[in-house]
């Protein structure tokens, strides 16, 4: 505890929210280890004690972020349970949401991505493996919900999460979220 009574943010935490805010801002590759620590009032021996290396700090920063991801599909499967389409329709407006909210840099893991093209990279992995257990979920719901083919829904599902993903840029989050959420509804009514 400090002198003023509050308690102080482990170095660690400190850094996670350093490494947070400066790859949003600045971008993995943008920023080096020297800036983060500066950055969370720390040094790079702090760093290295936490973190063994840069690769395994990104790959924890992805993992808190991937951890808030799916404990929103835990909470999108609470707030309907038993009911898999409102599930799937609740997941496309809370993506839209997420897409008109977004800062000017888009999507911390699809940069996260575009930065880090080498499969075996650790945060590489971390995200591949979600978006495998994400779209695992989707297919899921389209299971329970009784859809014909529900691995093709899945997919479909799926392509329109991340094709909405791809055309930001072009379209625009807001457009590209109302569209998205449109997409999904007519799926379900298909």
């Amino acid at each position: 505890m400090s002198t003023t009574g509050e308690f102080r943010i482990p170095p660690r935490q400190r850094i996670l929210e350093a490494a947070d805010d400066l790859f949003r801002r600045v971008g993995i590759r943008g920023v080096g280890v020297e800036a983060i620590a500066e950055a969370a009032g720390t040094n790079k021996m702090t760093l290295y004690r936490h973190f063994e290396s840069k690769d395994e700090l990104i790959a924890e920063w992805v993992r808190g972020i991937v951890g808030k991801k799916e404990a929103e599909l835990g909470e999108i499967a609470a707030a309907h349970p038993g009911d898999p389409e409102a599930q799937l329709v609740h997941w496309s407006r809370r993506v839209a949401k997420k897409f008109a909210e977004a800062e000017e840099r888009g999507s911390a893991l699809g940069n996260a991505l575009a930065e880090l093209p080498e499969r075996d990279h650790p945060a590489r992995r971390v995200i591949d493996e979600h978006r495998i257990r994400e779209h695992a979920w989707v297919l899921g719901k389209c299971r329970e919900a009784g859809f014909p083919e529900a691995d093709l829904a899945a997919d479909q599902f799926y392509m329109l999460l991340e094709g909405a993903k791809a055309c930001v840029q072009c379209i625009g989050l807001k457009r590209v979220g109302e569209h998205l959420m449109r997409s999904v509804d007519a799926l379900i009514e298909a």
